[in-house]
């Protein structure tokens, strides 16, 4: 399974950006699909998660409001669109793959992942 993120770049605070995630080798219905980011300096964290069926999303405190996932199963693609970024949204984002029987609870965690993207940069200016 290789995943390959996109839709990164530079953009000032209070814009949009929308980042996707093109999964190849395995069909994505099989998985739930996250976004994480790491900053410099910075351990890797969680911004949000969608289950394999679509039925269940999840985001962080942090992007609550402000980012939305979604998935077009057909497309084998996962979407990040993220709205009034800030300064702090700067990172690099990376799209990763869980199998659909990975409990809810786990999937914030980046252990509960199998398989990962390459990242793409994401720089928001004050």
């Amino acid at each position: 399974v290789q995943l390959q993120a996109s839709g990164g770049g530079l953009v000032q605070a209070g814009g949009s950006l929308r980042l996707s995630c093109a999964v190849s080798g395995r069909t994505i219905n099989t998985y739930n699909m996250g976004w994480f980011r790491q900053a410099p300096g910075k351990e890797r964290e969680f911004v949000g998660g969608i289950r394999w069926s679509g039925s269940g999303k999840y985001y962080a405190d942090s992007v609550k409001g402000r980012f939305a996932i979604s998935r077009d199963n057909a497309k084998n693609t996962v979407d990040l669109q993220m709205n009034s970024l800030k300064p702090e949204d700067t990172a690099v984002y990376y799209c990763a793959a869980a199998s659909k029987t990975k409990i809810l609870s786990s999937l914030s965690s980046p252990g509960a992942y199998d398989y990962w993207g390459q990242g793409t940069q994401v720089t928001v200016s004050s």
